[in-house]
Parts: C-alpha cells; sequence; structure tokens
C-alpha cells in the first residue's frame, strides 16, 4: 500500500491504477500507518519535503511520481488528468545531478529490445497522427519558405525541469544567440510554451533580436506537424527535443535532460561530458522503449483499469481528430431540441463554440441533419460564405428506434455529402474508393466482422429470436426488408425500384420459386413512419411476414437478400450472405453485390474488410452514453450487446400515442439531465 500525503496526487482519478497498489490518504502526523510500502510525491515540488522527510522518519521509501510523456487531450494546468503517470524510486528523470529509474532503464540494452517492435510501432502512430504529451493543439499550418528553417524551443520561467537540467536564464540566451550565429541564412522560429500561450506563465524569451530571421511562433500547434518543417532544434531541457528526436531531426541541448548524455545529441552544457560518462551510449529505440513502455504507467480512459501504451495513444489519436474536425464556430440552425440535445455531445469540444439558434453570429460551419435539412439551410450559409455539413445516424445507432426518441451511440459527419446520397459523392464514398487497408487494419476490420457475427448487433438491435419455418426447407430463402418510403434514401438512392411493393414485385418476379420473407421497416411497423402494405397483398408475394424479429436473426437464416438501400444489405454481407441491390445504396458499385444500377464514380473493386474498415471504423463517430465521451467502435458494440433488446411493435400498426409522448418525454429527460 502507498501513503499519499498530497490533495493534488490524492484526486488524480483513478490512482491506484496507475500505481499498481492500494492507496492511502494520510495526514501530516500518520506516516507511520500501519501495511504502508511507501510515500509517494510528486517529483521534486518544495511540497514533496515534509511528507519526504516523514517518510525517512518512518523508514518508508519514497517513490516520485510525475505525469508521463504521453499524457492527455488537453494541458494538464487546465485539468485533463493524467492517462499516464511515471513512478521513480531513484530519483526523477529531469533531474541531472543524480540517476533516476529512467536512466538505469535506459541503461538496460537487454530489456529494451524485448521491446524494439512495439517502439517502433509506437514512434510511428506518434509521428503520423501528431501526437504528444498535450494532444489539444492544431496542426502547424505554415508554408515552407525553402529556407532552411531552425528551431529554438522556450520553456516557462522556475520549471523544475529547468533547474535541475542544470540551466538557467542564461543558457536560453545563449540558446538562441548560437542558433543565429551558426545559421546565419536560416529562419529562426521561436516556438512559445503551451502554458505560457494560455496565459498561465512567462518564458524566458520574451523579448527576441530584432531580425527579420527570427520569427516567434505565438500559436499552440502539435509539435510533430511543426517538427516536419525544421531541420534542426535547439533546447535547453524542453521535452520538444525528445519529440524531434522521435522525427529524425538534429537536437542540440544547452541544458542536461533525461535524453542527453546518451550519444543521441549535440551536447553544449559544461557539464555534459561529466553526464555522457554516467549515463554511456544508447539508441533511441533504448530511450524510446524504456520511457513508453517501461518507466511510465497508463490507465485506460473509459474503464479506469491499467492498460497498454497502445490502448492511451488509439484514444488520443481518437480525441484529437475529432476535436480538430470541429474546431471553429458551428451552427446548427433548425434542430428540434431532441435533435439539439443528441447531437451536441457529438459536437461540442472544449475549444469550439456551438450555435443552436437561428442567428449564425461567428459561425465558421452549418451543421444541418441531412440532405432535408441542407435544403433548407444551403442558402443562408452560401450567403454567409460557409459550408454546409451533413449529419445522420450511424450505422450502429441505439437499442430502440430514432423515431422513438431513442438517443444514438453513433452518428456521422460528412463534409462532401451523404453516405446515402448516390446522386453525388461523399466522405465514405472517397474513403472507400482510396481504401488501402495496411495488415493491421485488415486484422482489425476481420476482428470487427467477427465480433459483429458474434454478437448479432445491428442498427436498432430490435426484436426477438426467430427461426425459420419448415416449409422453407429445400428452398432458396430469401430476406426483402422494407423501408421507410420518405427516407432520403429512397430519394437519392432508388430508380424504378423505389416503394416497398415494387421491390416485394420486383423480388418475386425474379424468383418465382423462392421461399422469400418480407420484414417490414421497425419505424413503420411502430407506426412512426410509411411504407406499409397491407397485410393480403404483401402476403400474396410473400412466404412468410416478419414483424417482431431480430433482423440479425433473420439474415443469419436466409440465402439473400433483396433490397432497394436498406442498411439490411450491409449486415448481411458482414454475416456472408448474397446481396441484390435495386437501388445504389453506399455499399453497391464496389463488387461485393449483384446490382441493377451502376454509379460511375466508384472505381474500384473493394474487399469486404474495406467496406468494414471504412465505414465503420473511420467514417462514424461513436459516444459513450454514460460519459459522453468519444469511443470507437469496439466499444460501443460492447456497449450495445450489454443492453436489452425492445420488441418491436408486433402486430400493433401503431403505438398508443400517449404511450408513444410518455417514452419520448422520458428519452428527453435522460439525454438532457442524466
Amino acid at each position: 500500500m502507498i501513503g499519499i500525503f498530497s490533495s493534488g496526487i490524492w484526486r488524480i482519478p483513478h490512482l491506484e491504477a496507475l500505481l499498481g497498489q492500494p492507496c492511502r490518504r494520510l495526514s501530516s502526523l500518520s506516516a507511520k500507518a500501519r501495511g504502508l510500502q511507501a510515500i509517494a510525491v510528486w517529483g521534486e515540488r518544495p511540497t514533496s519535503q515534509r511528507p519526504i522527510a516523514l517518510a525517512k522518519k518512518a523508514g518508508l521509501p519514497v517513490i516520485r511520481l510525475e505525469d508521463g510523456f504521453i499524457r492527455s487531450l488537453g494541458l494538464g494546468i487546465n485539468g485533463d488528468p493524467p492517462l499516464s503517470i511515471v513512478t521513480d524510486d531513484l530519483g526523477i528523470y529531469y533531474d541531472a545531478s543524480r540517476a533516476s529509474r529512467l536512466e538505469k532503464l535506459i541503461q538496460d540494452s537487454a530489456g529494451n529490445a524485448a521491446f524494439a517492435a512495439r517502439t517502433l510501432q509506437a514512434i510511428d502512430m506518434v509521428v503520423q497522427n501528431d501526437l504528444s504529451k498535450y494532444n489539444h493543439a492544431p496542426p502547424f499550418s505554415g508554408s515552407p519558405t525553402g529556407k532552411e528553417t531552425v528551431l529554438v524551443v522556450d520553456q516557462t520561467q522556475g520549471d523544475v525541469s529547468v533547474t535541475l537540467g542544470g540551466a538557467t536564464e542564461r543558457q536560453f540566451a545563449a540558446m538562441l544567440s548560437r542558433a543565429i550565429a551558426e545559421h546565419p541564412d536560416a529562419d529562426i522560429w521561436v516556438k512559445t510554451h503551451p502554458d505560457v500561450l494560455c496565459g498561465k506563465k512567462r518564458g524566458y524569451l520574451s523579448v527576441l533580436p530584432d531580425s527579420s530571421q527570427v520569427r516567434l511562433l505565438a500559436q499552440d500547434v502539435s509539435p510533430q506537424s511543426l517538427l516536419r518543417h525544421v531541420g534542426h532544434v535547439y533546447t535547453v531541457t524542453s521535452q520538444y527535443g525528445f519529440e524531434a528526436l522521435i522525427a529524425g531531426k538534429k537536437v542540440t541541448c544547452f541544458g542536461l535532460p533525461w535524453y542527453a548524455g546518451w550519444g543521441l545529441t549535440d551536447d553544449r552544457h559544461p557539464l555534459a561530458a561529466r553526464l555522457a560518462e554516467r549515463r554511456g551510449n544508447a539508441s533511441l529505440s533504448d530511450l524510446v522503449s524504456a520511457a513508453w513502455f517501461r518507466y511510465a504507467r497508463y490507465v485506460d480512459p473509459q474503464t479506469g483499469t491499467p492498460c497498454s501504451l497502445f490502448r492511451v495513444l488509439e484514444h488520443l489519436k481518437l480525441q484529437r481528430a475529432h476535436h480538430i474536425i470541429r474546431r471553429g464556430a458551428l451552427w446548427a440552425p433548425g434542430m428540434t431540441l431532441w435533435k439539439g440535445s443528441i447531437i451536441k455531445p457529438f459536437l461540442k469540444t472544449t475549444d469550439n463554440q456551438l450555435i443552436f439558434s437561428k442567428h449564425p453570429g461567428n459561425a465558421s460551419v452549418c451543421i444541418a441533419w441531412g440532405v432535408n435539412g441542407e435544403k433548407r439551410w444551403q442558402p443562408s450559409a452560401e450567403k454567409l460564405g460557409i459550408p454546409v455539413w451533413r449529419m445522420e445516424d450511424g450505422f450502429l445507432r441505439s437499442a430502440g428506434l430514432g423515431s422513438d426518441l431513442q438517443p444514438p451511440l453513433s452518428l456521422v459527419l460528412d463534409k462532401t455529402g451523404i453516405y446515402y446520397d448516390a446522386t453525388r459523392p461523399s466522405d465514405l464514398e472517397h474513403l472507400l474508393n482510396h481504401s488501402q487497408l495496411t495488415p493491421a487494419q485488415r486484422l482489425r476490420a476481420g476482428a470487427l466482422q467477427q465480433t459483429l457475427v458474434t454478437s448479432k448487433v445491428s442498427k436498432y438491435n430490435l426484436g426477438a429470436r426467430w427461426r425459420l419455418p419448415p416449409e422453407a426447407a429445400g428452398r432458396r430463402v430469401l430476406l426483402v426488408p422494407g423501408q421507410v418510403e420518405n427516407d432520403a434514401s429512397i430519394a437519392t438512392g432508388t430508380f424504378s425500384v423505389n416503394t416497398n411493393l415494387s421491390l416485394l414485385q420486383t423480388a418475386r418476379s425474379a424468383n418465382p420459386d423462392a421461399f422469400i420473407i418480407y420484414k417490414p421497416h421497425p419505424d413503420v411497423l411502430a407506426g412512426n413512419r410509411p411504407g406499409h402494405i397491407p397485410e393480403e397483398t404483401a402476403g400474396c408475394l410473400a412466404d412468410i411476414i416478419v414483424r417482431d424479429a431480430d433482423i440479425i436473426e433473420c439474415i443469419q437464416q436466409v440465402d439473400e437478400v433483396h433490397t432497394m438501400t436498406s442498411l439490411c444489405g450491409f449486415e448481411a454481407l458482414i454475416h456472408g450472405k448474397a446481396v441484390h441491390c435495386y437501388g445504389m445504396p453506399f455499399y453497391a458499385g464496389w463488387g461485393l453485390t449483384h446490382d441493377i444500377h451502376h454509379c460511375q464514380r466508384r472505381i474500384r473493386k473493394l474487399t469486404l474488410l474495406d467496406l468494414i474498415y471504412q465505414t465503420l471504423i473511420i467514417y462514424p463517430t461513436y459516444i459513450n452514453p454514460a460519459n459522453k465521451v468519444i469511443i470507437n467502435v469496439e466499444q460501443a458494440i460492447e456497449i450495445l450487446s450489454f443492453l436489452p433488446k425492445e420488441k418491436l411493435a408486433g402486430t400493433k400498426p401503431k403505438s398508443s400515442r400517449c404511450r408513444r409522448v410518455l417514452k419520448k418525454a422520458i428519452n428527453l429527460y435522460k439525454i438532457k439531465f442524466d
């Protein structure tokens, strides 16, 4: 058990998971509490001295904690909790005056070798996805000048990593002076620390030389996106130097950071030779393996349990992409109270502004619900000179109908069109046309397919278990799913066959001997949407009409699915069934379905894994309904798997009006106040 004096440490979420041991809060007089193995303090803060003295008096070792090198989405100074911390029983990594546990781990090249492959994978993931210690900053948007560019990194005054790295303000002045002198023809960019940018602290290089050669970078940008534009980095002890090493840049150090003294950096500090003698040589892989995999500990942001570096990287990659796409002032006019409530967690970030009124203010983007919302608000957006982005339900939505106001776990946001509109391109169509999966992505898509087959998760997750009747034995079995006839996918994705009756007639005409199952759409059964076929008419064309049945139960027991544009066709492909399309849904035209029509924009033959990966992993946004945090598709499926499946309307053509109003009120209350 670890004793904690600091209230700040005690408030860290999931502290015991990060430390791997139970923790006990201590008062200043209880250092001798029974069962303690150590006392934890935060780095080398002055407030740590009293707990250290009490630990020494009690004969207990001290463990120093600090933020990990891959920490969080936002800044710690703004309250973002750490997803990673480091623990050190010898010192702390930024204190160059003595060896730390990290230093010992870096020297253990044999132990680091076990992480070599994972280290390369992690470096690639960090560099390619602009990940860092903090991950809120947008990419650098500057244009290269064609000249050599040198980056000089400022830090915050009084930073303990500066003082314990053997540096003062003199090192910062010398660093800038030498960078200018050694690169007389280069552009010199001076990078300000994020804490300085947000007004919390002051930097060392606040006054710069009056020279056109020197430029102050006063915007907060992601390190890797900036490093792509520079060839040489000058630093004192900043973590930017380590970021530059993994980006393959030359690094000159004027202090004694943890990554200096290993033969990887150009070290200018007077004590650099002594430090190098103590540390010895190491590879970049040794540094990364030790720092990221062996020294740091990670916690899963969803479960609060210990996890791997890659779980945190995937989470931050997802959060970062979500926040960057939604930067600016997003205007979402014409939304009902319900619609506004459900889209808010999918759009709002810590850095943007969300406007629901009819007055756009300083809007940079208009958000419309589907093609109908686009038609209504496109003229207003054009007058403002801003683009329209379309939102719609995702493909794994909820346990219940959207028309019954069941809140969604997934929505899509499309800047180009919308996936069901075959008359024009969409972001999904672009993803599919350019899909080039890596082996790891193919494995993930394959595992996702297997999970969907096993879990039987679908868009709405409605209905009961169902068995194919005995009279179907020996016959080819077709499933014909009904649709909502005023749905936008019918208007924009169908041709001559554009009603449920014409679909059923066409399927029967082409397959006179088949056993046909007709399944009305859940919204139609519930009485919420048009598309009803009279019982006697449907009964003349179909062998059986299935109402209160899980759509996946039906798919798994048939040979083929015949559809206009229903998502059921995509679900059938996932389950290995033949699919005949009489319209042009998003999954048609890629060589995976039997198509009546063709789309000239769809220029590739895809594998099913391409379709699954781009459609379910990349295109939608998923949210945990409990905490409104962005999650991935696998986590969404896990949540849906544990939700009870609702019954369909059965033989009742319409829900009780009173019951429906009550259900809407309950769902609205949950969305607004839960």
